[in-house]
């Protein structure tokens, strides 16, 4: 009688519990599944947990404009020196995105690192493709560069910018920064097929539709 009585209080509270277990899974279910979007912050990323938070860092101060006019430059990057290196002119999400790459790439890496272009207008973007696919398989807003939300970088060395991909300490350098990038979760123009080593991007939802309304008002 008394494991009669046993089993029917265990089987009462169970009864009671039940809905609150489905509410508290359909709540916590709910909040993930909203338009595709999970705010969570997975508490083993901490320096992106810090950043969402509210950590605010600062862009380095620009390199000189002849830093960008070498023979050596010229050769890996034609026309670079006319490319937008102007932070402001990026998504601010991006650019602290970016700013903590180029953080981690120092600190946990040794290798300093430098905006060779950022935002790129579409008439830029259009001139770039004529080139060839060698130089862009995208079009005028076709490219993230025209949303504000990709960056081409490279390393700065002794007072000299080292682009080269023939370069061992180069080549290392963009493979740590491939992995930076992707734990930030941005992605990595190393993985394409064709390859753009320092390249990242922010395939931020919706902002090719968001940027473009804003610069085309």
């Amino acid at each position: 009688m008394a494991r009669k009585r046993t089993i029917l209080v265990t089987g009462g509270v169970v009864a009671l519990a039940l809905p609150v277990c489905l509410a508290l899974s359909w709540g916590a279910w709910g909040r993930r599944s909203i338009d595709g979007f999970d705010d969570r912050v997975e508490p083993a990323n901490t320096q992106v947990a810090h950043l969402l938070q509210g950590e605010h860092l600062v862009p380095p101060p620009p390199l000189p404009p002849g830093a960008f006019q070498s023979a050596e430059v010229e050769t890996s990057r034609p026309l670079l020196a006319s490319a937008d290196r102007r932070w402001d002119q990026m998504d601010p999400e991006f650019v602290q995105m970016l700013l903590l790459a180029f953080k981690i790439m120092k600190d946990e890496h040794g290798y300093d690192m430098a905006l060779l272009e950022g935002w790129r207008s579409p008439e830029r973007q259009a001139m770039l493709a004529q080139k060839g696919t060698h130089v862009t398989m995208a079009g005028a807003w076709q490219s993230y560069h025209q949303y504000g939300v990709a960056a081409d970088c490279a390393f700065f060395k002794e007072g000299k910018l080292v682009i080269s991909e023939r370069d061992p300490w180069a080549m290392r350098g963009y493979a740590l920064y491939g992995q930076v990038a992707e734990r930030l979760g941005l992605t990595w123009g190393g993985r394409w097929q064709l390859q753009d080593f320092g390249h990242v991007e922010w395939r931020k939802p919706g902002i090719k539709a968001a940027m473009h309304a804003a610069r085309n008002p």
